[in-house]
């Protein structure tokens, strides 16, 4: 009887036991878009680690960039490489424009996201206008985070939540997303492509 595989382990078998190739090291599978002051050393650090042990190339950018390194062009080019985006939305996340910034990235080049709402509702999210923007930047923003308060998500609450169930949530939500859009992948490149259960 064949054993059922968790996603998580399904992605590691499609990507590296069924095809043994050695992956593109610069290849971005997640980017991961957060508030570092509010996420960096909790949820999203914990995400990135857990990602890279799945074996799965994240961009953090407190982890992947170093010094020298100019910031919108590897975010732009991580982003632009990316098969799934993973927001983690905090209580500061809007008073950022590099997270609105790479938010409105990630939905202009139709990236599959997947929302966390950490610690706040998707009600509490909008976008401030300080007058460092224009209106069209503004609005751009806005259209963006409207798009994320609208797309099924995960909520955690930090002081509450079981952190080893959120992760394998969000794990098994990412890899999930990330096995879908290779799917998708696959039937544009040949259209009688059909999944073969493992």
């Amino acid at each position: 009887m064949p054993r059922l595989l968790a996603p998580c382990s399904k992605l590691a078998y499609t990507r590296y036991i069924r095809k043994p190739t050695i992956p593109n090291p610069n290849r971005c599978d997640i980017f991961i878009n957060h508030r570092g002051i509010d996420t960096k050393k909790t949820i999203s650090g914990l995400l990135y680690d857990h990602f890279n042990r799945l074996r799965l190339n994240s961009f953090l950018d407190s982890k992947s960039l170093k010094p020298g390194d100019r910031l919108f062009v590897e975010i732009n080019a991580a982003i632009k490489e990316c098969s799934v985006g993973v927001a983690v939305f905090s209580p500061r996340y809007c008073d950022s424009y590099f997270c609105l910034h790479e938010l409105t990235k990630l939905m202009e080049n139709k990236k599959r996201v997947i929302p966390i709402f950490c610690d706040i509702k998707p009600s509490e999210l909008c976008v401030k206008d300080d007058g460092t923007c224009s209106d069209a930047e503004i609005e751009r923003f806005q259209s963006a985070l409207e798009e994320a308060k609208y797309t099924v998500g995960l909520t955690f609450d930090t002081s509450n939540g079981d952190w080893s169930k959120f992760l394998a949530m969000a794990s098994d939500a990412v890899t999930k997303n990330l096995l879908d859009v290779e799917e998708e992948r696959l039937r544009s490149i040949n259209p009688t492509y059909k999944h073969i259960s493992a």
